[in-house]
């Protein structure tokens, strides 16, 4: 089965967390949270985000983006609008990991220097500062899951009292 593993770097805002965590949960994807965070894992807006999806996460906390590089490696993708490249020129091997920054202040700057070949960019009006976390961490995955050819995914619904006409 494919992995992605979706880093938040400080995440501030409770309900963007939660929901990321709840992207996770329906993607399968891992989530690693590396501190400091700017609210306690149990904060109630945060919960309320994913509520009934806590049971399907596989969460792994960090001390700090040392701690987390310590222990993971694999290949890094860092969104971040100082990017030259879009999200989207960007082949995701398995096991890829996609760090997204603070809402503040987005990820260290010293870190993007020293992988700007692996800063991917969300194309917006130049006018906007940038777009919700929790929705740029959705779609950064389900880039990743498209190219994939979004394995082990319910791919078809139903509807019911209806016929498909290729049925």
């Amino acid at each position: 089965m494919a992995i992605i593993n979706i880093v938040m770097v400080e995440p501030e805002i409770p309900q963007n967390t939660g929901n990321v965590a709840r992207t996770c949960a329906a993607t399968g994807a891992r989530l690693h949270l590396v501190g400091p965070m700017g609210f306690k894992i149990d904060d109630k807006k945060l919960k309320r985000a994913g509520l009934d999806y806590w049971q399907y996460l596989d969460i792994t906390y960090y001390d700090s983006l040392e701690d987390f590089f310590s222990k993971n490696s694999g290949e890094f993708f860092y969104f971040t609008t100082k990017a030259r490249h879009t999200y989207s020129e960007v082949q995701y091997p398995d096991n890829c990991y996609i760090l997204f920054g603070k809402e503040t202040r987005g990820l260290p700057e010293e870190l993007l220097l020293k992988n700007p070949e692996r800063c991917v960019r969300i194309p917006m009006q130049n006018d906007i500062r940038s777009l919700n976390l929790s929705n740029s961490v959705a779609i950064g995955v389900y880039e990743i899951l498209r190219q994939w050819d979004f394995p082990s995914l319910e791919n078809f619904g139903e509807l019911h009292n209806y016929k498909w006409d290729n049925d």
